[in-house]
């Protein structure tokens, strides 16, 4: 398919609440797929379609280290959480940036799959991480709002080679 340009912070798209999704047709199947390209191009973790530019309740997340266990999302919200943890998150649209962000440890998400066939999604740790970090960009939100410590450049660590 293809790869789309992330929208970056200081673009407006990304404050902007994303509108409901009503049917799946050939239009919104090619953007999944564009997402998804985009998504491994990018080498991330998950992608929201406003990052995308397009204000659509629509959410692609991959945590396997395989990278190739997608999980979409169609008008997803959040019905239940529980317990709490701190760490680290970046963002595909704040390039080059961390922070630490407190989010929950559980998350219970209700969304529709590419059939409109609804179903519940529970995850944990990072999973529950990377649904909250996705859907709060579907109500125009970005993680560095939540920041507590101010955000920092990511340092990369490499090997030395003898």
């Amino acid at each position: 398919m293809a790869i789309r340009n992330i929208r970056e912070i200081g673009d407006s798209v990304l404050t902007k609440i994303s509108r409901e999704v009503k049917e799946v047709d050939k239009r919104l199947l090619i953007l999944i797929d564009d997402m998804l390209d985009t998504l491994y191009d990018s080498q991330g973790v998950g992608l929201a379609a406003p990052q995308i530019g397009v204000l659509k309740r629509l959410v692609v997340i991959d945590v396997s280290e395989e990278g190739n266990d997608p999980i979409i999302l169609i008008n997803p919200e959040i019905i239940a959480t529980d317990g709490s943890q701190i760490g680290d998150e970046g963002c595909l649209s704040v390039p080059g940036k961390v922070g630490t962000v407190e989010r929950p440890n559980y998350v219970k998400v209700k969304a529709y799959d590419k059939k409109m066939k609804e179903f519940t999604l529970e995850g944990t740790e990072l999973l529950a991480r990377a649904l909250c970090h996705e859907i709060d960009h579907l109500n125009g939100e970005l993680y560095v709002d939540k920041v507590t410590d101010g955000l920092r450049d990511v340092v990369f660590e490499t090997e030395e080679v003898d």
